[in-house]
């Protein structure tokens, strides 16, 4: 679904992970106490979302700063937000060795 300009991912009406129309920056879910931490760890890939959206569990990077192994885990833990527990773990018992 594109939505202002975005490609947007839902479960039901939560988004999880957002891209860019050029798909050069993606965003996603993730947890607001740690996400300060996250861009200090690499203020290079990861910023703030836009002002509008730090309201919410929302952090940007840039994809082409992302190991494609690492955006796929952001990505499922962003997921994992948004669904039920249930899920998670019968996702974690596939995939024992995480989502690569």
């Amino acid at each position: 679904m594109f939505v202002r300009g975005r490609r947007k991912f839902r479960v039901g009406s939560i988004v999880f992970v957002a891209f860019s129309l050029d798909e050069e920056v993606v965003e996603f879910a993730f947890p607001k106490d740690e996400r300060d931490g996250l861009i200090a760890s690499d203020p290079g890939t990861f910023s703030l979302p836009a002002p509008s959206d730090l309201r919410f569990n929302w952090v940007r990077a840039r994809r082409d700063r992302l190991d494609p192994v690492e955006a796929r885990e952001f990505v499922v833990d962003a997921w994992g937000m948004c669904v039920p527990q249930k899920l998670i773990r019968a996702w974690d018992a596939a995939h024992p060795d995480g989502p690569a």
